[in-house]
């Protein structure tokens, strides 16, 4: 699959359509973004944190449905904003309680070749130095298939968790811009590609010449010493991020290789989508080598029955509280103050909203998407997480996603569960097929390649092509190569420099 040559395709009528990435959605949490499905006896929700097994039968079915990723949320801290209390969500299972999502990648691995996985991480609890030996080991256990999603972390309820103050929202992304370049000088600069020698005859095993210490005295943080870890397959691991806000969008377009938004509506995304590649472009990086995927949670059926049975029995076990509590701390707005059919307006949380997305949603008044009342939010935030839900055979989803492919200019989806491994299954079993047949979705690939040899790309050549191993050179951390390292520096004193002085004049 590929940058934006590879990810076409030429179907035999000589038109070229997009292909359709796909990535699996979950969380190491009981209710992800369908509170209330636990009660389903289908559902494996409560296996998550109890039996392995639910990590590995899921990881072989993704890849055998040809998934790009799995891509996997996490979050501190409790929703405590509705009712301005945590009991709603602890009670109904909103995203509690939450387990750590790194833990399960290393035996998901072990027992795919092909499949990502993109683990969330915040920026804003723990040292870039910490991080940067954890992502390298799984980058090294994976074999250059691990992804990180960036987030900065929004909920006052994480801070107070750890112990630690919070953060204004465009200032964690100052900081996050910080944390990033030293973990670039730590993955891509502190080692030379030929400083690990393992040399049994002279007892070398690694150069010390060729391992340079980082000395970085920034801002917010401070680093002297070499990387801990030997580099990994990709050095850096593939680059993920979601926020939308101006400043959301100016760190993603700098640093992102893959976007994930999400909205009822393609047309709420269409212009946050070109607002993100533009500004790529403004950073001097290809607009089309950053991959956005939007979020979508597909009922999908063998037949019209079958997948309106399905919603019908989303709609039975769904608890709509927690559906509310989500969408109160997301927004930082109280829901239960209004009358449960009142249709909010942006107006409603256009001042304090901590998630930019929300005000999207309520702006937008399209016939595509509902009235955004309490009622209605509860339940569309309670199945499929403010993202689109669409409801039908695989030809019908599948009309939907080459529609919000055309219209909002993404390359592909985070696809969400109503019940796990059952809406997987469905997507693997009915909507791959479907795809492929459209010329939509990349062919079964064999487990060797021409050359007879295994066929395991990294995570990053699975997006970028063949070769694609590290970062692309129009991407920032690329300039901190260890080859190049010095010069990155001195450029970097230099706009540290130019910045104070500006600071200072005004």
């Amino acid at each position: 699959m590929a940058s934006s040559e590879a990810n076409q395709e030429i179907p035999s009528n000589g038109t070229t359509k997009k292909q359709i990435v796909l990535n699996g959605f979950d969380m190491f949490t009981v209710g992800h973004l369908s509170f209330g499905q636990w009660r389903n006896p289908t559902d494996r929700a409560k296996d998550k944190r109890r039996d392995l097994s639910y990590w590995t039968d899921l990881a072989k079915l993704l890849e055998k449905g040809g998934f790009l990723s799995l891509f996997l949320a996490d979050t501190y801290g409790v929703y405590d904003t509705y009712k301005g209390s945590p009991e709603p969500a602890i009670r109904t299972g909103s995203q509690w309680p939450m387990a750590d999502p790194v833990i399960p990648v290393s035996a998901m691995a072990a027992v795919t070749k092909r499949l990502g996985f993109a683990v969330t991480t915040s920026t804003s609890y723990e040292q870039p130095y910490v991080v940067a030996k954890r992502f390298s080991t799984l980058d090294h256990l994976t074999k250059g298939r691990f992804g990180w999603n960036i987030v900065t972390s929004w909920k006052e309820s994480a801070s107070r968790a750890v112990g630690l103050p919070y953060v204004e929202h465009d200032k964690r992304y100052e900081i996050a811009d910080e944390y990033l370049r030293v973990l670039y000088k730590l993955w891509e600069g502190s080692w030379s590609d030929t400083a690990l020698l393992e040399d049994a005859e002279s007892g070398v095993y690694t150069d010390y010449k060729q391992v340079r210490s980082i000395h970085h005295h920034g801002e917010k943080f401070r680093v002297d010493a070499p990387h801990i870890v030997d580099p990994s397959p990709q050095r850096t691991p593939v680059l993920f991020q979601a926020g939308t806000s101006p400043a959301g969008i100016k760190f993603g377009a700098t640093h992102a290789e893959g976007i994930f938004v999400s909205g009822l509506s393609p047309h709420i995304l269409a212009p946050r989508v070109k607002a993100i590649r533009e500004a790529a472009a403004a950073a001097g990086r290809d607009p089309a080598s950053i991959k956005v995927f939007a979020m979508i949670t597909p009922i999908i059926g063998a037949d019209a029955d079958d997948a309106r049975r399905k919603y019908e029995d989303a709609l039975r076990y769904v608890l709509v509280e927690g559906g509310l509590a989500q969408f109160s701390a997301t927004t930082g707005v109280d829901v239960s103050r209004f009358d449960l059919d009142r249709e909010l307006t942006e107006h409603d949380i256009s001042a304090i909203a901590r998630v930019h997305s929300a005000v999207g949603n309520l702006r937008y008044q399209g016939d595509d998407v509902p009235r955004l009342t309490p009622r209605n939010l509860g339940v569309v935030s309670a199945i499929g997480g403010m993202g689109a839900m669409p409801v039908g055979t695989a030809a019908e989803v599948a009309d939907e996603l080459e529609r919000w492919i055309d219209v909002a200019d993404i390359d592909g989806f985070n696809l969400g569960y109503v019940v796990t491994p059952g809406s997987f299954e469905d997507a693997v079993n009915y909507l791959v097929p479907e795809l492929r047949r459209r010329g939509r979705y990349p062919p079964e690939i064999p487990d060797h390649g021409a050359d007879g040899l295994p066929s395991t790309p990294t995570f990053r050549e699975q997006i970028y092509g063949k070769g694609q191993v590290h970062l692309r050179a129009d991407h920032p951390g690329f300039r901190y190569k260890y080859d190049t390292y010095e010069d990155a520096i001195a450029q970097e004193e230099l706009a540290r420099s130019a910045k104070n002085n500006a600071e200072t004049i005004t």
